[in-house]
C-alpha cells in the first residue's frame, strides 16, 4: 500500500486501530477508503456503487462500536467492501471474488467481524433481532446493529422482523440506509413513504432528555416506557399530521440524517448507542457517492466490471458485434417484447431486477404492462397468480437463487390452481464470482416435486425463444424455463417463433460403436451444458476415426421427461450419462434413474451435476472445472464409461 497516498488508512488493520484516531481525522479516513475502493475495484471488479455510498457509515460504526464483540449485521452485503478493508482484509482485498480469495459477501467462516452470512436481501433485521435477544437473555452488554437499505426494506422478511422487534424486549439498533436504490431505483409504497418522511432531530433530543429524567426518577419500567412512547408518538403524529410507521410499532425513530457526514454520524451513534429498546436511525445517502460516474449512473456502476478510474469508461462497454452471441437475458428481453407486441394479455413482472433480467427492454416500450414489485419474490409470484386467475398471462422473471424465496407461493398460489404463469428463472447454474449465495443450483430439485409444473431448460438461444413461445401461446398451466447467466452460443439467434411439443427432446448426435456396432453409451443433457457435451463428443471424433462415440440427446424438459426417448435409451444403451448444471441429488439425473426403476430397467448410470456441497466463488470456467462439468470432465466421464480408460 502507498503510505503517502493512504496516510491514515495504511495505519488501520483492524477497527481498534481506527478507534485510536480523533474524530476530526475521520473525514480523511473516509476519503482515503473511498479512493482505495475506486482504485481496487476499477481493476478487480465487484459491487462498486453500494460500498461507496456507505463509506462514512462504515467508518462511523466501527469507530463507535466495539467490533467484533459488538455485532454489525449487513443486509445483502453489496455494501460491505469498506467493512472488509477495515477488518483485517485490506492487503488481501485484491483477491476479492477470485477463486480461493476473499469471499464476495460477509461470511463468519472468513472473519469474526462478519456477524452473519448475507447475500440475500431483507434478512438483517431478523438476524440481528435474534442476536439482540440472545445478548439480553445471557446478560451480555453486547450491542447489535442491523444495516438495511430502503430497497431491502420492501421485502416481506424485513417487515416480519420489524413487527417482532417492536414486541420482544431487545436493544437492537437498525440503520436504515436510504438511497432510493436497490440495484435499479427502488419502487413501491415504502420507498415513497421514506422519501416523504421527516422527523425533528431537536424533538428527538428533547424526548431523550425527558426519558432519561423519568428513568432516573424510577418512573419508567418496561411497560411504562412503552406507554410513554405511545403517548409521544400520538403527540408527534398530531403535530406533524403524519404517523411514523416505525414508532407506530414501538420502535424509536431518529432522522432522517445526512449519511455522508461522518462526524455527525459518530455523534448521533454515540447518543443513541446505549439507549434501551429497539431504535431505528434513518440516514440519507447517495449510491456511488464521491465518484461522479457512479453517482450519474448508479445502476450501471452497481457492478460495472473493470473501468478507467479517471474517466469512468468501462472496459468493453462498446464491445460486441453481430458475430458475438447475445446474453441469454437479452434474448429473453427481446423475445418478451416481440411476443408482447402480438399478445396484449402478456404482462411482465420482476422483483427489483428489470435491468438484470433485461425486462427493461419491454418496460421502455410498453411500461404500462410491466411491473417491478421491489425486492419481494414471493409477492411477485402471487401477484402474477392473481393476474393469471383473471385472464392475463404474466411472465415472472426471477433469478434462480432468489426463486427459492418464493417456493411456497409457486406451490400454493400457482401450481395447485394450474394457473397460466410463466416463470423464467435467470442465472441458473453456477454464476461465478458471487459464490454460494447466488449459484442457481437448487431450482430443478425443488420444483421437480411440485405437481402441475412443466419445467424446461433450453440448450441455446433459439431454444429459449421456442420455449417462451410454447409457454405463452401453447400452454394453459404453469411453465418454468431456466437458463444461465452470460452469453449463449448463437450469433444468429433470431429464429422464427415456433412451438415445441411439451415433454419432447431431440437427438443431437447418433454416436457410433466399435467395429461398426451400435454405440452402447448415451449422454442425456438438460440445458446449455449440452453444448459442452457436443464439443466433447466432437473432440473425441476428431482424435481417431475408430473411437466409439456416445449418442447424445438434448432432453429439453425435466418435467415431463420425453417418454419416447427414455424408452429408446432404455432398450438400446447399457451405459447412460446424465449432465445438468443443477444439484445432482434429486435433479435431472435422479429423474432418469427413477424412470428406469419405475419401468423395470437396470442400467449403468453416471450422473454429472453439482455435488452435495456449496460451491465457492470463482470464475464460472474455474468452478465448472472443479465440479467436473467442463469439456475435460465430460470427456473423462464418457471415456471412463466406455471403458477406454479407467474412471
Amino acid at each position: 500500500m502507498n503510505t503517502k497516498q493512504y496516510k491514515l488508512l495504511s495505519t488501520i488493520t483492524y477497527p481498534s486501530d481506527l478507534r485510536r484516531l480523533s474524530v476530526d481525522q475521520l473525514p480523511q479516513v473516509c476519503n482515503e477508503l473511498r479512493a482505495f475502493l475506486i482504485d481496487e475495484l476499477s481493476r478487480n471488479p465487484g459491487h462498486f456503487a453500494s460500498s461507496l455510498g456507505v463509506v462514512e457509515l462504515t467508518v462511523a460504526l466501527h469507530y463507535v462500536f466495539d467490533t467484533p464483540e459488538d455485532r454489525i449485521v449487513w443486509d445483502v452485503g453489496h455494501q460491505a467492501y469498506g467493512h472488509k478493508i477495515l477488518t483485517g482484509r485490506r492487503e488481501q482485498f485484491h483477491t476479492n471474488r477470485h477463486l480461493g480469495g476473499i469471499k464476495p459477501f460477509p461470511s463468519p467462516a472468513e472473519s469474526e467481524y462478519d456477524a452473519s452470512t448475507c447475500g440475500h436481501a431483507s434478512v438483517s433485521i431478523s438476524t440481528a433481532l435474534g442476536m439482540a435477544v440472545a445478548a439480553k437473555k445471557q446478560g451480555s452488554k453486547r450491542h447489535v446493529v442491523a444495516v438495511i437499505g430502503d430497497g431491502a426494506m420492501s421485502g416481506g422478511l424485513a417487515f416480519e422482523g420489524l413487527n417482532n422487534a417492536g414486541y420482544i424486549p431487545n436493544n437492537m439498533l437498525i440503520i436504515l440506509n436510504d438511497n432510493d436504490m436497490s440495484i435499479d431505483h427502488a419502487v413501491g409504497g415504502m420507498n415513497n413513504y421514506l422519501n416523504r418522511l421527516h422527523t425533528s432531530i431537536t424533538y428527538n433530543h428533547l424526548r431523550n432528555e425527558a426519558a432519561r429524567k423519568l428513568s432516573s426518577w424510577g418512573w419508567l419500567n418496561e411497560e411504562g416506557k412503552k406507554r410513554i412512547i405511545r403517548l409521544n408518538n400520538s403527540i408527534k403524529s398530531f403535530v406533524h399530521k403524519r404517523h411514523n410507521i416505525f414508532e407506530g410499532i414501538d420502535i424509536r425513530y431518529f432522522g432522517p440524517q445526512d449519511g455522508h457526514d461522518v462526524i455527525e454520524l459518530v455523534r448521533t451513534l454515540r447518543n443513541i448507542k446505549d439507549m434501551s429498546g429497539p431504535r431505528l436511525l434513518h440516514i440519507l445517502t447517495e449510491k456511488g457517492f464521491g465518484y461522479k460516474p457512479a453517482m450519474d449512473d448508479p445502476t450501471t456502476f452497481h457492478a460495472p466490471g473493470c473501468f478507467d478510474p479517471k474517466t469512468g469508461e468501462r472496459a468493453g462497454a462498446n464491445a460486441g458485434s453481430k458475430n458475438t452471441p447475445p446474453r441469454y437475458q437479452d434474448v429473453f428481453g427481446e423475445t418478451l417484447l416481440e411476443m408482447a407486441r402480438l399478445n396484449k394479455r402478456i404482462i411482465g413482472v420482476t422483483p427489483a431486477m428489470p435491468t438484470g433480467c433485461s425486462m427493461n427492454i419491454m418496460m421502455h416500450e410498453i411500461p404500462d404492462r410491466c411491473f417491478d414489485v421491489g425486492i419481494a419474490e414471493g409477492h411477485a409470484v402471487t401477484f402474477s397468480a392473481g393476474m393469471a386467475a383473471d385472464g392475463l398471462i404474466p411472465v415472472c422473471n426471477i433469478y434462480s437463487n432468489f426463486a427459492q424465496r418464493a417456493y411456497d407461493n409457486i406451490i400454493h398460489d400457482v401450481a395447485i390452481s394450474r394457473l397460466h404463469v410463466v416463470l423464467c428463472l435467470d442465472r441458473a447454474g453456477l454464476v461465478g464470482e458471487d459464490g454460494p449465495t447466488h449459484h442457481g443450483v437448487f431450482d430443478l430439485v425443488s420444483l421437480r416435486a411440485v405437481p402441475n409444473l412443466t419445467i424446461a431448460s433450453p440448450m441455446n438461444e433459439a431454444e429459449l425463444r421456442r420455449l417462451m413461445y410454447t409457454a405463452i401461446e401453447r400452454q394453459d398451466g404453469p411453465f418454468v424455463i431456466r437458463y444461465p447467466r452470460g452469453n449463449g452460443v448463437m450469433p444468429d439467434w433470431r429464429c422464427p417463433l415456433e412451438a415445441v411439443e411439451t415433454g419432447t427432446g431431440r437427438c443431437i448426435s447418433s454416436g457410433r460403436g466399435q467395429q461398426g456396432k451400435e454405440p452402447d453409451t448415451v449422454v442425456l443433457s438438460l440445458g446449455p451444458l449440452g453444448n459442452v457435451v457436443a464439443e466433447a463428443i466432437k473432440e473425441l471424433e476428431e482424435k481417431d476415426e475408430g473411437t466409439p462415440l456416445p449418442a447424445h440427446y438434448d432432453m429439453r424438459f425435466l418435467k415431463p421427461l420425453d417418454e419416447s426417448i427414455m424408452e429408446k435409451v432404455a432398450r438400446n444403451y447399457d451405459n447412460i450419462i446424465t449432465v445438468e448444471d443443477g444439484a445432482r441429488n434429486g435433479g435431472f439425473g435422479s429423474a432418469v434413474l427413477e424412470w428406469l426403476s419405475d419401468h423395470g430397467y437396470s442400467k449403468h448410470v453416471r450422473r454429472l451435476g453439482i455435488p452435495d456441497n456449496f460451491v465457492e466463488h470463482g470464475k464460472p470456467a474455474e468452478l465448472y472445472h472443479i465440479v467436473g462439468l467442463d469439456k475435460e470432465g465430460i470427456l473423462q466421464a464418457i471415456t471412463g464409461m466406455q471403458g477406454i480408460i479407467g474412471e
